[in-house]
This record gives structure tokens, C-alpha cells and sequence, in this order.
């Protein structure tokens, strides 16, 4: 392939060039977005992610959130934040992240949005992702700043979780654009604020569809939910209703405007081992199926969504999250031969054996 010409090595590729871009004119024109990734704790505490909101225009902070991963759930909720405080922006601009651009977009659905995206189109605002980091390197090099400056600012504080940390951000921030913030050279503002029929709250969270079943009923994350039977419950039954997934774990089914209520049935929840029974002839066979029983983990629907950034959710069961407290046990068990040769397995085997009658 060298010899053809078909593949260059990187020594011979001509290298991009990536010319300076100008600051948009208007403060909330743009506002770049990024999460940075670091031990932002030192050895005090975990690696998790901070979440930046720069105007491109004085690169100036708007807000910081520290999260223990980017996730939809904590951009929703930096987002909230954000719009509350300073209206809504013309667009933002980020990088091809999962959460802001769909990575499975269907070729007859190429406009598919994420729950992201789908959150800023109800409140008319634009997400523009870039191509390259050099492109949004406001933010990037933000980013590098905030890991010499803020890293060192919590030492001096002895911060040391994430939340002491999001309570200490305000005042960076104001610390941070009274030093480095630049002036417009357009004093116009150009966040809005939000319209009459627009509604902060409902647009960031999470929505999914679903097919009212006829005895009322739908199902979300492999959890059953059973509707009420009023009147205007049982008018929607074949219809199609909302499930809205917020944030801060509160969970609503909507038509249109109107809430309804429900009951769960979580099947997962419901599902008990039985206790191994001693018996001196089934004690081996027992005692190797507790052993694959306790490796198998109940999970929820892997096209659901990821909890990480999610608090007091119904979904207690384990999903992959480590953001709730839950901790994974390990691999799963291997094949049966691995328990056929463990020392324990072993051991009850032989006991087992020496209880068994001799043969005549």
C-alpha cells in the first residue's frame, strides 16, 4: 500500500492548519460548552468531570458544574441552571460528544436528536457541534486554565467532594471573569428570556414516547405503569402519551398539558432466590448453583437511560451506575469447570461424597 501510494505514514501527511477565528461581536451570541475530565480533587478525592459554559464573545465563565461523568442527566441540569441565570443563548457550540449529537442516527432519520438536543429545540435554542477542538479552543483552553487554577484554589480550601466543590464555583467564577473577562464590541445581550408557553422545567428531562395499552398500562425501563382508571385515562387508551424522566429522579406521564396518575409494578424488584436447601445428596449440585446465582446481576433495559448523573430515582436495581452508590461485585462467573475445580467446591463435594451409603 506504501509502494502504491494508497497509505501515507503521519510523518509524510501534510499537517492542518487551523487559522485563528475571530470573538463573535454580542455576549450570548455563542456559548461554548466542554466537559473536562480530571483529578480535579488530586489524591483528595475522585476523577470526575467539570462541565464549562464560556461566552465566546468575553470569555467570560457562566457556569461550572462538577459531575461524576458527562451525562444527559447533569448537562440538563447544568443547562436548567444556566438558562435560570442568564436566559437563553443564541446557540452553543461543543464537540460530537454522545450527548449532544446522535451517534445512531437512522439514514431515513438523519435530524435525529438527542434528549439534548431535543431540550434546546423546545426552547428554540441551537447546538452547533464542532468538528475539530481546535474549533471551540475558547473552552479548550479554558479548560487547561482551570486545571492549574482551580485545582490549586480547592487545595488552599481543602475541598474534597463534588459538592462542596459545586458550592464554591460562584465564587470562582466571579473571581475568574473580574481578572480575565474581556468587554463585547457589541454591548447588545443577546439572551432572551424565555417565552409565555415555554416551559423550563418540562423541556430538561428526558421524554419517551409510549402506546397506552388498552387495560392501561405501559412499560418504561422494564418497570410496569399502571394508570389510574379515570375518565380521561381511559379515553387515551391506544394513544400515544409522554414519559418524562426529570433529573432530580421525579418521574411523570404526560398528554399534552394534563398529568396522570399511576402505580408501578417493577418486575425486577419482585424477583426473590430461593435459599439453598441442605441435603446430603444434593449438597455439591446446590452448592454450585448458589455460586452462578450469586454472579448474575439484575439490570434494567439497556436502551434505557444511564442514572449516573440522576438522584432519588425509582429505578433502584442496578443499571452500570456507580453514581448511586452501587458498587459492581466483579466478573461474572466463568464456565462450570472453574467451580469444579475451586478448593471449596471441592471440600463439599468429598463431604458430600463420604455421606452417601457404600455401595454393596
Amino acid at each position: 500500500m506504501t509502494e502504491a501510494g494508497i497509505w501515507i505514514s503521519r510523518r509524510e501527511r501534510k499537517k492542518r492548519v487551523f487559522q485563528p477565528r475571530g470573538r463573535r461581536d454580542c455576549f450570548g451570541e455563542l456559548v461554548q460548552i466542554d466537559g473536562s475530565h480530571h483529578w480535579w480533587f488530586e489524591n483528595r478525592g475522585p476523577k470526575c468531570a467539570l462541565l464549562v459554559y464560556i461566552d465566546d464573545a468575553t470569555g467570560k465563565l457562566l457556569h461550572l458544574r462538577f459531575a461524576g461523568s458527562e451525562n444527559t442527566f447533569d448537562y440538563l441540569h447544568a443547562t436548567k441552571a444556566y438558562l435560570q441565570q442568564w436566559g437563553k443563548p443564541l446557540a452553543f457550540y461543543s464537540d460530537k460528544h454522545g450527548v449532544f449529537r446522535s451517534t445512531h442516527a437512522s439514514e431515513k432519520d438523519r435530524t435525529s436528536l438527542t434528549q439534548f438536543g431535543r431540550a434546546l429545540y423546545e426552547l428554540n435554542i441551537d447546538i452547533i457541534c464542532a468538528n475539530t477542538p481546535q474549533a471551540k479552543g475558547r473552552v479548550e483552553r479554558a479548560n487547561q486554565t482551570l486545571r492549574d487554577r482551580l485545582v490549586k484554589e480547592m487545595r488552599l480550601r481543602g475541598i474534597d467532594t463534588i459538592e462542596e466543590a459545586n458550592a464554591y464555583a460562584p465564587e470562582f467564577i466571579a473571581d475568574f471573569n473580574a481578572r480575565f473577562g474581556k468587554q463585547p464590541r457589541n454591548p447588545k445581550d443577546m439572551h432572551r428570556p424565555l417565552a409565555d408557553h415555554e416551559n423550563l422545567d418540562g423541556a430538561m428531562c428526558r421524554k419517551e414516547v409510549r402506546t397506552l395499552s388498552q387495560a392501561l398500562t405501559l412499560r418504561y425501563d422494564k418497570v410496569l405503569f399502571i394508570l389510574d382508571p379515570t375518565e380521561q385515562a381511559k379515553a387515551l387508551a391506544g394513544k400515544k402519551i409522554v414519559v418524562c424522566d426529570y433529573p432530580d429522579g421525579r418521574l411523570e406521564i404526560m398528554h399534552e398539558s394534563f398529568t396522570l396518575p399511576y402505580r408501578t409494578f417493577d418486575k425486577l424488584r419482585s424477583i426473590h432466590r430461593p435459599e439453598v436447601v441442605e441435603n446430603k445428596r444434593l449438597d455439591d449440585m446446590l452448592s454450585i448453583v448458589a455460586e452462578l446465582q450469586a454472579g448474575r446481576e439484575l439490570q434494567r433495559s439497556k436502551s434505557g437511560p444511564r442514572r449516573t448523573g440522576q438522584t432519588n430515582h425509582m429505578f433502584g436495581i442496578p443499571d452500570g451506575s456507580t453514581a448511586n452508590g452501587y458498587q459492581k461485585r466483579g466478573r461474572k462467573p466463568g464456565p462450570r469447570t472453574d467451580f469444579m475445580n475451586d478448593p471449596d467446591v471441592i471440600a463439599k463435594r468429598e463431604k458430600a461424597l463420604m455421606r452417601q451409603p457404600a455401595a454393596e
